[in-house]
């Protein structure tokens, strides 16, 4: 059976089944913002289903509609359970695209504004976003993760986390401060997961439904799919979640249909057949 929550940093209990918050705001990074209404009604929804993870960034909006204040709109005064994990680094270039990255001495600035949009006195994760939207690896992350280190032990922060890195980055964040989990843009990386099962971090994959860019395999997904009478979106998440007992899955949407749907997964049992079909291990014509 399944384990359906998760020790995160030793002390906070989640289900492994988040939410993220990306597309509160808007669909993609340059598209229009959405109806603040529609997010509001979503993260209401998510947190009657069970949700106690949302997954967020300063970053996350367009114009004046924001992520940050859609959850402390929807939501403050917070849910004793709810674990709020936001991400810091990237700064939005010319075009409002986060696409440039933060020096060591913005950073605390970075996390005083998620403090102040999301009314919190203390910030439950967060991540140190490295690079772009290409691969991890390139360039050492120890200074900017020391400034967060520091934030931790001012009070200001109670875990870390780092995303988009390979595992020499991991280990030199490790050296500095505990991390409480890795977010990167799949669990192609086996072996960085298994070092994060080791260390009892968590690993949480980005784009869990195959957005900006990675494709899922439709076809292996559609015939498991259609043998359990659910959507392919249901099983490419149960499948994630099948993954190690570390993962955990943060699909998000600006749809409450897709939040009743993906929040579904939950439920969804794959068996061992299941699993070889989706991992492409079986033989036969």
């Amino acid at each position: 059976m399944m384990i359906k929550t998760f020790s995160l940093g030793a002390d906070l209990t989640i289900n492994r089944l988040g939410f993220g918050a990306m597309r509160l705001a808007m669909g993609t990074f340059d598209g229009p913002p959405r109806a603040p209404q529609s997010g509001i009604a979503v993260l209401r929804r998510a947190m009657e289903l069970g949700v106690n993870h949302i997954d967020t960034a300063g970053f996350y909006g367009r114009g004046a509609v924001r992520a940050n204040e859609l959850i402390r709109t929807a939501l403050a005064p917070y849910c004793d359970d709810l674990v709020i994990a936001t991400k810091v680094g990237p700064l939005p270039g010319p075009n409002g695209v986060p696409s440039e990255q933060a020096t060591p001495d913005q950073l605390r600035g970075l996390v005083e504004a998620d403090l102040r949009s999301l009314a919190l006195a203390r910030l439950d994760l967060v991540y140190l976003r490295v690079g772009g939207m290409t691969g991890p690896g390139g360039e050492s992350i120890a200074e900017r993760f020391a400034v967060l280190a520091e934030l931790r032990a001012e009070g200001l922060i109670r875990h870390l986390g780092v995303s988009n890195v390979d595992a020499a980055q991991f280990a030199e964040a490790r050296a500095i401060a505990p991390v409480a989990a890795v977010q990167n843009r799949h669990t192609g990386d086996t072996e960085l997961l298994a070092e994060c099962e080791e260390a009892g971090t968590a690993y949480v994959p980005y784009f869990p439904l195959g957005g900006g860019g990675g494709p899922l395999d439709a076809e292996r997904l559609g015939k498991v799919a259609a043998r359990l009478g659910a959507t392919t979106a249901q099983v490419a998440i149960a499948s994630l979640l099948a993954t190690s007992p570390s993962v955990l899955a943060i699909p998000g949407t600006g749809s409450l249909d897709h939040l009743e749907e993906n929040l579904a997964a939950n439920d969804l049992s794959l068996s061992d057949e299941d699993l070889s079909d989706l991992r492409g291990q079986r033989g036969g014509c």
